[in-house]
């Protein structure tokens, strides 16, 4: 009676950070260059989900194209980038056992920050169309997970210590072909565009990307959920495992492939946005605990919330200018996590 009781109320608190989030995400739509006033907001919504035209039909309103063409795909963007770098770091930090882990500690964003720079700098990929940079930012990314998986496994089986070398060492060799195609290119415009790209943008979000983003990052975020006792047993470590009856090894594999994929499409959709899958899971251990079946949900929904409402600031603190969102995110999370480094009453689980 008591866990069902436990259960119901965690249930209550889900539903309580679902209503949030669509309480963030009306607010971010109200706010920009045009103030919209909420009930204008809500018939917009309501009659392009009634109405049955396609969200691109001609002749709907200029208010109908400011929140369903410009600004609600971007805010379902920054959920969903929330959400799935949240829940990456949650499984990044319990796959190296490590607090520090975030979704490119293991050389993600190193090697999608060299796919996009040889994509700008030096045209690699400009076949693949208007969105070459973000495309090669992504086969970048998952790149340099693949290759993290085959080294971390020579001369033996990986475990979270090689996995973690193994990224370290590939990051500083993507960081050093970046540097050098920047020295060499002499172009300031393209090292400007990298610059910008690299502190994040959602200002790029159209619906025909987030149709193949969202059922990726949903169905990851559920199946990480499913594996929340896994999870737990690599917080004990490989030894203590397998006297429970579970080898680590392949579920660690599989995770940072799926975690890759997460952290690809995020990368190619938004650029770089560091700090959300290294705060959001700390701070969330100090509400609901180290258990991940409760921590995976709350860390997706709490990162949904904070990016949508990071979104709306970068619209509003600068009047006429949109602050990069990696900057912004940067600013609040730095203090953020000092905070938590000297905080005493957190816990990062596994015996930590």
């Amino acid at each position: 009676m008591r866990r069902m009781a436990a259960n119901l109320g965690f249930g209550f608190f889900l539903l309580i950070l679902v209503c949030l989030l669509g309480a963030a995400l009306f607010w971010a739509l109200s706010i920009g260059t045009v103030k919209l006033p909420l009930p204008v907001i809500y018939d917009a919504v309501a009659g392009q989900l009634t109405g049955g035209l396609p969200i691109e039909a001609p002749g709907q309103g200029t208010v109908h194209d400011i929140v369903w063409l410009l600004r609600l795909p971007r805010l379902v963007l920054a959920a969903l980038v929330g959400a799935g770098l949240s829940v990456c770091g949650v499984v990044m930090q319990a796959i190296v056992k490590n607090p520090l882990a975030d979704p490119y500690i293991l050389g993600i964003s190193s090697g999608a920050s060299l796919g996009a720079t040889a994509a700008i700098l030096l045209g690699v990929g400009a076949f693949l169309g208007p969105n070459f940079v973000g495309i090669a930012a992504f086969i970048g990314a998952m790149a340099i997970s693949v290759a993290v998986l085959f080294i971390s496994n020579l001369g033996g089986r990986s475990s979270s210590v090689k996995l973690l070398l193994a990224g370290m060492a590939l990051s500083a060799v993507c960081s050093a072909f970046s540097s050098f195609i920047v020295y060499f290119a002499n172009d300031k415009d393209g090292i400007q565009t990298i610059t910008y790209w690299l502190m994040g943008s959602l200002a790029g979000a159209r619906w025909n990307e987030l149709a193949v983003i969202a059922p990726i990052v949903i169905l990851s975020v559920l199946f990480f959920w499913t594996q929340s006792r896994v999870l737990n047993l690599m917080l004990l470590g490989d030894e203590a495992a397998i006297t429970m009856g579970t080898d680590l090894h392949v579920y660690r594999q599989a995770y940072l492939l799926v975690s890759s994929l997460i952290v690809g499409f995020a990368v190619y959709s938004a650029g770089v946005i560091g700090f959300v899958g290294l705060i959001i899971p700390h701070v969330i251990r100090m509400v609901v605990g180290p258990d991940h079946k409760r921590l995976v949900p709350v860390s997706a929904l709490v990162g949904a919330i904070f990016l949508v409402l990071c979104d709306g600031l970068c619209r509003i603190i600068i009047p006429h200018t949109e602050l990069p969102i990696g900057l912004l995110i940067s600013l609040i999370g730095a203090p953020c996590f000092i905070y938590l480094m000297i905080s005493r009453s957190y816990g990062f689980g596994g015996g930590e």
